[in-house]
Formats: C-alpha cells, sequence, structure tokens
C-alpha cells in the first residue's frame, strides 16, 4: 500500500515538475528575461566588456568578507556541474543539434535577468555576525517588496532544496558514474564526500568561498582545455558539428524515439535544459552574489551574468561539441543513454585512458555543486534566524544528508525538490520585475560615474526614495567603503 502511494507521488511530481518547467517557467522565464533586456536597454551586449573587465579587480575583498571572484567561483561552482555534463547530452537528444543553438539564445536572454538577481541582492543585502554580507531572495523580498511571507516562504524552499535535496542528487549521479565505469562501491564514493564536504561546509560561507576560488574555475577550465584538443585534433569534424547546430535550430531533425521535430522541439528542449544550467532567474545564484563585498551593486551583477556567459556559451557548448565531433551521438537514440553520452566521447576521441580523468571531472563537479548548493541554503537560513546553534545543526545535517545520497534512492524528494525550485523561481520571477526599477538607478549611477572617469561607488544616500527601503546602513554614505 506505502510503495503504491508513494509511486503515485512520484508519477503525478514528476507530471508536475515536466509541466512546471516545459511550460510554465520556460515561458515565464524567457519572457522576463526579454522584459529586463529591452527595459535596460540590453545591459548584457552594452557592457559585455565590462563585464569581462569586471574579472581584473573582483579578487579584492575585505578582511572579514568574501570578494566578488569568491562569490562568481561560488554561482560558476554550482551552475557548473552534473547538468552540464548530462543535461546537454539529453537536449541533444531530445531536441536534436539545434537544440544547442536555442541554449545560447535562452543564455543571453537570461544574462539580464542574472544581472538583475545580483544587483538586487547587491542592494538588499544585511551585514551578517561573522562580518560577511548575506543578500538573495529572501531579503529583497523582506526588504523590497516589504512581503515577509513572500520572504518565509522563499527561504524555506531554498533551505530544503538546496541546502538538502540538491546536494544528494549531484553526490548520487557521481556514486552511480564511479559503480558503472569504475566498479567503485557507493559506500566508498560516500565515505570520500563526507570527508571532502565536512571541512567545507562545517565552515560555513567564508569556507565555501576560499574552496571555490581555485576549484571551480580550474575545473571548468580544464574542461575547456579537453574540448579543445579534441576540436584541433578533429577540425573537419567540428566545423561539421557547428554547421549542424545552426542548421538544425530551424530545420526537420530526427530526435529521440525517431520523431521528426523542427524548430519547436529544438528550441523548447534546448531552452528547459539551458535554464536548469545556468539557473538565471530561479533565484538561486543571488545568494552568492549578496555575499560579495564590492564598491558597487553593479559590480557583481556584471560577473554574475558574465557566469551565465561561462555556464552556457562556453562550457555547455563544450559538451555539445565533445559529442558531436566524436561520432557517439546518432539522431533518435534513447535519453536514457544522456549520463554516460560525454564521457564516451571524450573516450572515443581520445582514447580510454581518458575515462578516470573524465570521472574525476565529473567527481569535482558534484562536488562543487553540492557545497555551492549548501551555501545558498545557509544564507537562506541566515535570513529566518542568526541562531548560532540552528547554523550549524543544519551544517551538520547538510553534510550527513549529502552523504546518504551516495547510497539511497529518494525519487519523490528530489521530484519535490525540482517542484518547490520552481515555485521559488516563479516567486523570484515576480519580485524582480517589481524590484528592476532599483537596478537601473544603480546601472545609472554606475555609468555616470564611468563616464565622468571615476571608480563607481554606490551611496543611497543620493536616492531619497531608495534609502527608507534599504533599512540596513550598508550602502550610506561610506560605510560599506569602511568594510571594503
Amino acid at each position: 500500500m506505502i510503495t503504491k502511494i508513494l509511486s503515485t507521488l512520484e508519477n503525478t511530481l514528476m507530471w508536475a515538475v515536466d509541466m512546471l518547467y516545459s511550460w510554465v517557467l520556460l515561458f515565464l522565464l524567457v519572457g522576463v528575461g526579454l522584459a529586463l533586456t529591452a527595459y535596460l536597454k540590453g545591459v548584457q551586449f552594452r557592457h559585455f566588456k565590462d563585464m569581462v573587465r569586471s574579472l581584473a579587480n573582483s579578487r579584492t575583498a575585505s578582511r572579514n568578507g568574501i570578494s566578488s571572484f569568491q562569490a562568481f567561483a561560488v554561482g560558476i561552482g554550482t551552475r557548473i556541474g552534473i547538468g552540464n555534463i548530462g543535461g546537454v547530452a539529453l537536449a541533444l537528444i531530445m531536441g536534436g543539434p539545434g537544440a544547442i543553438f536555442w541554449m545560447w539564445i535562452v543564455a543571453a536572454v537570461g544574462m539580464a535577468s542574472s544581472f538583475v538577481e545580483s544587483v538586487l541582492a547587491q542592494l538588499f543585502k544585511v551585514r551578517h555576525a561573522d562580518g560577511t554580507f548575506r543578500g538573495g531572495p529572501a531579503y529583497y523580498l523582506r526588504q523590497g517588496l516589504n512581503c515577509k511571507p513572500a520572504a518565509v516562504v522563499f527561504a524555506a524552499i531554498t533551505v530544503l532544496a538546496c541546502g538538502f535535496a540538491v546536494p544528494m542528487v549531484q553526490v548520487n549521479t557521481v556514486a552511480a558514474t564511479f559503480a558503472a565505469n569504475h566498479a567503485v562501491p557507493t559506500y566508498s564514493t560516500m565515505l570520500f564526500f563526507l570527508l571532502l564536504l565536512a571541512p567545507v561546509i562545517l565552515g560555513g560561507i567564508r569556507s565555501v568561498a576560499r574552496a571555490s576560488e581555485y576549484l571551480a574555475p580550474i575545473m571548468a577550465g580544464a574542461y575547456v582545455v579537453i574540448t579543445l584538443v579534441v576540436l584541433v585534433l578533429h577540425p573537419g569534424q567540428a566545423l561539421a558539428a557547428l554547421t549542424s547546430i545552426f542548421t538544425a535550430a530551424f530545420g526537420p531533425t530526427q530526435v529521440a524515439g525517431g520523431v521528426t521535430g523542427g524548430l519547436f522541439v529544438a528550441l523548447v528542449n534546448g531552452a528547459r535544459r539551458g535554464l536548469f544550467s545556468n539557473e538565471a532567474g530561479l533565484g538561486t545564484t543571488p545568494n552568492a552574489a549578496g555575499a560579495a563585498a564590492v564598491d558597487h551593486p553593479v559590480q557583481q551583477g556584471f560577473l554574475q551574468a558574465f557566469g551565465v556567459f561561462v555556464d552556457t556559451i562556453v562550457v555547455c557548448t563544450a559538451t555539445a561539441l565533445l559529442i558531436l565531433v566524436s561520432g557517439v551521438y546518432t539522431p533518435g537514440m534513447d535519453p536514457a543513454a544522456a549520463g554516460s553520452l560525454t564521457a564516451q566521447a571524450v573516450t572515443s576521441s581520445l582514447g580510454s585512458w581518458m575515462a578516470l580523468p573524465m570521472s574525476l571531472i565529473i567527481f569535482i563537479f558534484g562536488y562543487t555543486s553540492a557545497y555551492g548548493a549548501y551555501s545558498y541554503g545557509q544564507v537562506a537560513l541566515d535570513s529566518l534566524t542568526s541562531n548560532r546553534a540552528a547554523s550549524w545543526g543544519f551544517r551538520v545535517l547538510a553534510v550527513a544528508v549529502a552523504g546518504l545520497g551516495a547510497v539511497v534512492k529518494l525519487p519523490v524528494v528530489w521530484a519535490l525538490s525540482d517542484f518547490l525550485l520552481g515555485l521559488g523561481g516563479i516567486i523570484n520571477l515576480v519580485a524582480i520585475v517589481v524590484l528592476v526599477r532599483w537596478v537601473r538607478v544603480a546601472l545609472n549611477d554606475w555609468e555616470q560615474q564611468t563616464q565622468a572617469g571615476t571608480r563607481p561607488v554606490f551611496n543611497a544616500a543620493k536616492y531619497p526614495r531608495l534609502r527608507p527601503i534599504l533599512k540596513n546602513g550598508v550602502w550610506s554614505e561610506g560605510s560599506d567603503r569602511k568594510v571594503q
């Protein structure tokens, strides 16, 4: 009886998640992204050079604070996870090579959403007892919209989904990969993760930032280098792969199950996987953005928007080209093959000796995503309570639950997590649409100071209508600069 109830619940949740992400959130995220792009006059295109330049001085922080680059790296480490490997392969299988083109388009639009939510996370951030900052949807819902119930609901969703379920999914996928490809017992993977996650998660937000600062960029770089080697060794196939992405985006192509699809099939599957990967607009990465110590909110907005570009345009494209160039992808293949397709592509192109390095890269991707997701949950919890015992209890439980993900299968919990994150995304989209006017104020302020040849420093005292709703003093004259 219980088994039947759980099976029915799982099927219902899977249907709800599919509807939510394939239709409701898909069109909401794209629609809001387009609206924000228009409202901010194509900020992601006009200021792309500034996004790249923002990396130059992003490693400077206060003695107790988290640097702009560290917050960026946490976001990158969490975005670039299993979804960049299995998710892109699934997009190819379900939507054909043309799906990758639509992933690019969604990423370009999503950069505006990521910019807006990250600037808001900075504007409405608060100073935490440990000297670092906290910011994100729970904070700008409470202060910017003065809507405490929505802030509490969003925070609770983030604590449960990001703090527990997402790390479990990442660890479970890594454990399954090592068990299938290298006969590593799942309990061994569990022990490795417990040993590696404990010092990072128990150390809190600052520890996560320090780990991400080096590990996430290095692993992403190594993955891209592998792709470049494959492309250089197979120039003809590389050109053909790029051509197929463009031609299949608008023309008929064979997809999973032997069904012939066209523009709509490629668009829906590419957009869905792209949104899963870069998370723009879902309200997750602003939790990292709000922790950074910067002189101007727009600085972090630029950096987090650039993170969407790195995640989708660089890393997801690398995965797609690896698969297409290797020849392991065939139209109409079984979607169940998505999980191992990227690893097969690398070993097919460079030799079987690459099986272990690829598995290690997958391990690191899962590792950085697990502790990065925890940090989002920690930020959300801190918006609900400042109790130190509650914070420590959450960290210990987060480590234990993540480790259990290697040996326990909880499909109902994972489906529920996806559903809750989707609902949280809807709440966040409403908030950023209502509050985007303050983002335009901040952007105009940054542009005016830059055009005047001065280093942009935000001072809320210049904006009498904004200052009362900040309520935290962080951006009052000189207050933020003192801790830089």
